[in-house]
């Protein structure tokens, strides 16, 4: 078949799925922004694309005429592979959150549509109004959320088939869409991401840190309040002064998050350290920014403890794959996590905003590492069992987008 994957972020999701689909005799084209600088192993054709373009569109409707506006110029490159390279897909699957694809139809009528369902937005019970500190939901922040489902339900509406990573993002979507959704996570490569008694991590100072130290690790794309960076840089203290030898490593740079940047700092990192940095050894604390896959699985092979915490939002990919590294994981007793590890089974959960119950867990794990072993052959179990991408994962979503359907529940 001929397979048009569209992500402005290509390959995103897709970063397994494109080269499998290839590898089984499918042409594949991918279609993304000019503006991605990215370059996969597979054909591009890239939309012109201007952020400071779309950054005008304002008021109540701006979430969906930010997404149309995208969505048009992806469907004007459509018609340009249509019209002088004569492509013609017989399956398109794209990320419904963008827009990209809201206009495809109209090009190529005749394609298969999958959707990408990553999560829909709510006014109310998810991620918009968990954190009374940092959220307003008001009536202009509940307008904003709602002109934000818009485009991903006509997506949605239009598609004829559609995935979700987890039930509980899956979940998110209205019940009258469900039926459409199967739940196929994007899988991890268990047979990488695994314990490694010789791993080692080299930090900005010289030091080297090898399974065993004291290491504190916490592992995000950017330090940010949706994944509880304030949360834990108020637990440090307490920690680091019951654990002298402890090392925290914090990976995650200081852009613009999923909750935006804060009003009175520069970036989180900033906020947090100006609020407890007078209390931290920060000879200690390393931030190492955005740092390289393979440094930053040497980083939870080292680990003696890893934090993972997330308002009711996307499960990250670092949660599942702190699982198959085997780490001993201490996480935030939010819906995404406790569809991925069970309390006193693969994980210490903890409420996500009891700042000395995460002082007390993370300290008693760094002391007692061998109370937490039986978690991490758990988690490692769990993860192969759950998500791993050649066994499970990968092979359902091959399925799924070339029309089969597995009698396996996922």
């Amino acid at each position: 078949m001929k397979i048009l994957l569209v992500h402005q972020n290509f390959p995103g999701q897709f970063l397994h799925l494109a080269p499998a689909l290839k590898a089984r005799g499918h042409e594949v084209l991918a279609l993304t922004a000019e503006t991605n600088g990215r370059a996969p192993d597979t054909t591009i054709a890239r939309y012109r694309w201007s952020e400071a373009e779309e950054d005008k569109i304002t008021g109540p409707g701006a979430g969906f005429a930010r997404a149309a506006f995208r969505g048009g110029r992806a469907a004007r490159a459509a018609a340009q592979l249509r019209d002088r390279h004569g492509f013609v897909p017989d399956v398109i699957f794209g990320h419904s959150g963008w827009g990209e694809t809201l206009f495809l139809n109209e090009v190529w009528p005749q394609a298969r549509m999958l959707a990408y369902a990553e999560l829909m937005y709510r006014t109310t019970g998810l991620d918009t109004d968990f954190d009374a500190e940092f959220q307003t939901p008001d009536l202009d922040s509940r307008i904003t959320t709602s002109g934000r489902r818009a485009h991903m339900l006509q997506a949605m509406i239009d598609a004829d088939a559609a995935v979700a990573p987890t039930a509980f993002q899956a979940g998110t979507f209205p019940a009258e869409l469900l039926a459409k959704i199967r739940v196929i996570h994007d899988g991890v490569d268990t047979a990488r991401v695994r314990p490694d008694p010789q791993a080692r991590l080299t930090l900005p100072n010289g030091r080297v840190l090898a399974p065993g130290d004291e290491v504190l690790s916490f592992v995000n794309r950017r330090l940010d309040p949706y994944r509880g960076f304030h949360v834990l840089m108020r637990a440090l203290p307490e920690v680091m002064a019951a654990r002298p030898e402890a090392q925290v490593v914090l990976v995650g740079d200081d852009g613009r998050g999923y909750g935006g940047l804060p009003r009175d700092a520069a970036s989180w990192r900033e906020k947090m350290l100006a609020e407890v940095g007078d209390r931290l050894d920060l000879s200690r604390v390393h931030f190492l920014g955005r740092v390289p896959y393979p440094t930053y699985l040497s980083l939870l092979q080292v680990s003696r403890v890893h934090a993972y915490l997330t308002y009711p939002f996307v499960l990250g990919w670092s949660m599942v794959e702190a699982m198959a590294a085997g780490c001993a994981l201490v996480a935030s007793r939010t819906a995404p996590v406790q569809e991925a590890v069970t309390d006193g089974v693969e994980a210490r959960l903890v409420d996500f905003f009891d700042i000395p119950g995460w002082s007390q867990a993370l300290t008693a794990a760094l002391a007692d590492p061998a109370s937490m072993q039986p978690l991490r052959l758990a988690a490692r179990a769990r993860a192969l069992r759950d998500y791993d991408l050649r066994s499970r994962c990968l092979p359902a979503m091959i399925d799924f987008v070339e029309g089969r359907v597995r009698s396996q529940t996922l």
